[in-house]
């Protein structure tokens, strides 16, 4: 994770333009999350956001629930500054430089959320434990929703996937670009998952109405209730 920190601390201030290079229909994506909310706009709901980057799904969540309580944490100091700085003009939001492995989460959440975050823990065991977590941090009837990188279920859908999202990433950088840079930090720092696993990981830990509510090529939107 030391890794994934320091590249995030240096692109920080870049990182809103990449995103939407980088992840096919990243707008489309974070709207989904909002939309599969299923709480009145005007209720205070408790929210945790992990790995909350520069702030984008919590801004959406206060646009859409003007009376949230959030608490963001990122590994990066400098992504939290840079939230800090889109979020300035929103009331009751704390937030955090803390690794989702070690933070103390509390309990009593409506919501929690993250976005391109877990993909980086490395292993399935990690990831399992931080849904374990996530669980107990819900309030009865509190939903966890992630949208993140995946795996197809095959090497074969897996090589589809990843020729689709190449062809995605040439729209708008060089091909050097992509396999000289994006390429090998994606295998070097990422570490995604099949998505039926996640499924499957999410019952396990005790969510009920386990659900995908978007996907594209190497990315979906998935989550379930307490």
């Amino acid at each position: 994770m030391e890794k994934v920190k320091n590249h995030f601390e240096e692109e920080s201030r870049e990182y809103d333009n990449l995103i939407l290079k980088l992840i096919p229909h990243y707008r489309e994506m974070i709207a989904s999350l909002i939309a599969s909310i299923p709480f009145e706009n005007s209720k205070p709901i408790k929210v945790l956001d992990l790995g909350c980057g520069t702030g984008n799904t919590s801004k959406a969540i206060k646009n859409r629930f003007p009376n949230a309580n959030i608490t963001c944490i990122d590994l990066a100091e400098s992504m939290i500054e840079m939230a800090r700085y889109k979020l300035s003009k929103y009331d009751a939001i704390e937030y955090h430089v803390a690794d989702m492995r070690e933070f103390e989460f509390g309990c009593d959440y409506d919501l929690v959320i993250s976005s391109l975050a877990m993909h980086h823990l490395e292993t399935d065991e990690e990831k399992i434990e931080v849904y374990r977590r996530i669980y107990d941090a819900l309030q009865e009837g509190g939903v966890f929703y992630n949208a993140d990188n995946v795996l197809g279920s095959n090497q074969y859908l897996e090589k589809v996937n990843l020729e689709q999202w190449k062809e995605f990433m040439l729209e708008s950088v060089s091909l050097r670009e992509i396999e000289e840079k994006w390429l090998p930090t994606h295998y070097d720092e990422d570490h995604p998952s099949p998505l039926i696993n996640h499924l499957d990981w999410l019952r396990e830990v005790g969510f009920k109405d386990v659900d995908v509510v978007w996907k594209y090529i190497i990315s979906a939107v998935y989550g379930g209730v307490k």
